[in-house]
């Protein structure tokens, strides 16, 4: 049996890719923080022309986007940071992540053979100005997808139907509602997306070099899942649009190890190659690791722009 125990001087690298800024903290074994890097995209990525991270279209009413690329290169800055303070990405056994929820990201069919075959001697940002089927990220803040809603719940019996099935009605910001909307409003772009990430999974995908799995948890919030299950609804995927589930991939639990960390940063950081990248989420359900909800029957309630009660 293969020994798993791990040097006492291991780290950790944790991400959280927010709506504002992609921040990296690196921890020992024992919780200490070694090192903090933040990068604004705002501020410090200002060529996106971003405000508070986002894009407020002036013509479509309440479409709110992000650069795909614009989290590609904060990687980059935020890795080289990590290196130009003297980190031993060598010692690092472990990365994960949390990000913004309801963001999602539209791999243009043969973007795979890209993020699978990465130059080390090149920043991302340069390997991926061609991956993208669409090139601004729709995120948690759009509201243009009402119509949307109201056919995805019409087609499977109504809200409640859809409540008792994915977990709540269909929300304007929720992926599926946004991926029947680009079905029908831009068909030759869904056809040309061979891949549909959420935000979290995007960036596990940049790090695995290939197509990481949506978690149960961060995927439970598109009106897709069978929560009861942990599997997608074949009712709800046929509401959305054809041939969805394939774009999707499979679903992960989010305990799982997404993949070995890619070569292309053994290479340039110098990474142990048996780092290994363990399934990223959403912010709202990896909150909850700073709860100690460990008590059958603790209840934490989030109020933030959306009311959330997890147990």
């Amino acid at each position: 049996m293969e020994d798993c125990s791990l040097p006492q001087d291991s780290l950790f690298l944790g991400f959280d890719c927010s709506t504002q800024s992609l921040k990296a903290t690196v921890l020992d074994a024992y919780l200490n923080i070694i090192i903090s890097e933040l990068v604004n995209y705002d501020s410090e990525l200002p060529h996106y022309n971003t405000k508070g991270g986002v894009f407020r279209d002036q013509i479509v009413n309440g479409r709110i986007v992000s650069p795909t690329l614009m989290w590609v290169e904060a990687l980059d800055l935020i890795l080289h940071r990590l290196e130009m303070s003297n980190l031993n990405f060598g010692k690092i056994a472990a990365v994960s992540g949390s990000a913004q929820q309801h963001g999602s990201v539209y791999w243009k069919n043969g973007s795979f053979e890209i993020l699978s075959s990465l130059d080390p001697k090149k920043p991302l940002v340069d390997q991926f100005l061609d991956a993208f089927s669409i090139e601004k990220s729709p995120i948690w803040m759009d509201c243009s997808t009402t119509e949307q809603c109201k056919a995805i719940e019409i087609a499977v019996g109504g809200g409640l139907e859809l409540a008792k099935l994915t977990g709540s009605r269909a929300h304007e910001r929720y992926v599926g509602p946004q991926i029947r909307k680009i079905f029908e409003t831009r068909p030759e772009i869904y056809q040309n997306t061979e891949r549909v990430s959420l935000v979290s999974s995007f960036m596990a995908s940049l790090l695995i070099g290939g197509y990481a799995c949506i978690d149960q948890t961060d995927g439970a919030g598109m009106n897709l899942m069978d929560i009861e299950h942990r599997t997608w609804s074949k009712i709800a995927l046929e509401a959305t649009a054809p041939g969805l589930e394939e774009k999707l991939g499979k679903l992960a639990p989010a305990y799982a190890v997404a993949g070995s960390i890619a070569s292309y940063y053994v290479e340039r950081y110098h990474f142990n190659k048996k780092c290994v990248v363990v399934q990223w989420s959403g912010d709202n359900p990896n909150s909850l690791a700073g709860l100690n909800l460990n008590i059958y029957g603790d209840l934490a309630i989030s109020l933030g722009t959306s009311d959330t009660v997890r147990d």
